[in-house]
């Protein structure tokens, strides 16, 4: 089976750099005309995976979002799961887990463990316990064949706090350091991979700034980069490659509020995912 990062890689040379987000907020829902509860989220997930899929190289539920419906929110998660992985659409479970020891075992267990329900083909990670603090899950994940992105550099402006600091020092910025991190431990496993490896980086679009400001370059990163910010957060398609120049092809480029305000018609959800897919490869060139 070939690695998370290869299939990504193909994905988005066939499909384009699209990631759509599976968000179904209280308001969105109410919007579409669906109850706030587990039947509503069943329909809203529906309509997103079946309009959008064909358009987007891979799908992001926002985890929290189905967790609020307790059990019942998690069994329409599972089933999307289920759903994608029968129609090969890869799918970044957006849960931002970060814990120590045999707790970020249990949390690799859940969303990348090989007997799990939740298991999907990747998962997003919180690295501010330290990035080794991340170990059960990037072991589980290379077993596995599957993937994870790891929170870099983040627009929200509380994240420069914790992510700009040691920027003169000489191991440079907490993201910097992640980011080299992460590049090592695709380094490390770089006989399992051909086109990028299977680690990868949650880095905002609006933040071209603070990368000069850290002197960080990611036109070597050897992983796949996520990429939040895009459409409805204020960046334009040319803005965002101008942050990645150099590393294009590995951009993964999330909408969801942009595309998920089409609904609940299917085929304006459609237009709206592929007008945001051409957009991005025209800018892409």
């Amino acid at each position: 089976m070939a690695s998370f990062g290869d299939q990504l890689f193909e994905a988005m040379a066939e499909r384009g750099p699209l990631c759509v987000g599976i968000d179904p907020h209280p308001n969105l829902l109410a919007a579409w005309g669906l109850e706030d509860n587990a039947q509503g989220l069943r329909a809203f997930t529906t309509a997103v995976f079946e309009a959008c899929a064909p358009y987007a190289a891979a799908l992001k539920p926002q985890v929290a979002l189905f967790e609020r419906h307790g059990s019942a929110g998690l069994a329409v998660l599972e089933e999307l799961f289920e759903r994608a992985a029968r129609e090969k659409v890869l799918i970044i479970a957006d849960a931002k887990r970060g814990d120590i020891g045999s707790t970020m075992k249990a949390y690799a267990d859940a969303w990348l463990g090989e007997k799990s329900p939740l298991a999907t083909d990747s998962v997003t990670l919180s690295p501010y316990l330290g990035f080794e603090s991340l170990r059960p899950a990037l072991d589980l994940a290379a077993e596995q064949d599957r993937g994870v992105f790891v929170l870099a550099l983040t627009s929200n402006p509380e994240g420069q706090s914790v992510q700009h600091v040691g920027a003169s020092e000489s191991q440079g910025a907490v993201a910097k350091q992640i980011i080299a991190a992460a590049a090592a431990e695709n380094a490390a496993h770089a006989s399992e991979w051909t086109r990028m490896g299977s680690i990868g980086l949650v880095v905002g679009a609006t933040v071209g700034e603070a990368l000069k400001k850290l002197d960080i370059d990611l036109s070597s990163f050897n992983g796949p980069i996520l990429s939040p910010g895009y459409g409805a957060q204020g960046a334009t398609a040319a803005d965002l490659y101008a942050v990645f120049a150099g590393v294009e092809d590995k951009v993964l480029v999330n909408s969801s509020r942009g595309v998920l305000a089409a609904g609940p018609d299917q085929q304006a959800l459609a237009d709206a995912a592929r007008a945001a897919r051409d957009d991005l490869m025209a800018a892409r060139g």
